[in-house]
């Protein structure tokens, strides 16, 4: 079964070492992939070619090669439409973003929790029901599969009528994640 789950991560830079540091975040929270598949960027490749040296290192290989079997697959140049299913999941993405993000300035954490935002409702879309009993409306998420549940979020602070302007920021955030909810 195929899930399409999505994780997003920002990054400062498109270069190799930016990815692998992304990378290493990745695998640090999900595990890592059997298969990754990805276009013919450079920073991929790089990370890709660097992956393969540290495997086949003869000083590491005897204790590597069991643990990192990561296959990457690339698309042939010039051809995007061969990652169909993962550039449908960056336009959703692409979307909920420019709409979340409603041509404000945020902060690094602020760009971070609207990533994450995002990154949840991607992963809260039903694939099939949760039973067959048709009163049951729970549907189950790319989320169930990655924490063995639905995923949510933090509920929102009390208001007060003295907002403080981390209040105020803080409901600029949920408007603003309540264009693409």
């Amino acid at each position: 079964m195929t899930t399409k789950a999505v994780h997003l991560e920002p990054v400062s830079a498109l270069s190799t070492e930016a990815f692998r540091l992304t990378l290493d975040r990745f695998v640090a929270r999900r595990g890592l992939p059997s298969s990754i598949y990805s276009d013919c960027g450079t920073n991929f490749v790089g990370a890709a070619r660097q992956l393969r040296q540290l495997v086949n290192h003869p000083d590491n290989r005897d204790q590597l090669s069991g643990h990192i079997a990561c296959e990457w697959h690339f698309n042939p140049p010039g051809a995007p439409h061969f990652g169909g299913i993962w550039e449908a999941a960056v336009k959703s993405a692409k979307s909920l973003l420019l709409r979340a993000m409603n041509s404000q300035v945020w902060t690094l954490e602020e760009f971070t929790t609207v990533l994450c935002r995002v990154e949840a409702a991607l992963n809260s879309r039903p694939l099939v029901p949760a039973s067959s009993d048709p009163n049951d409306l729970e549907c189950l998420t790319p989320g169930h599969f990655l924490v063995g549940y639905p995923l949510i979020s933090i509920p929102d602070p009390m208001s007060t009528s003295a907002q403080t302007g981390l209040q105020t920021r803080w409901k600029l955030l949920q408007q603003s994640f309540q264009f693409f909810w």
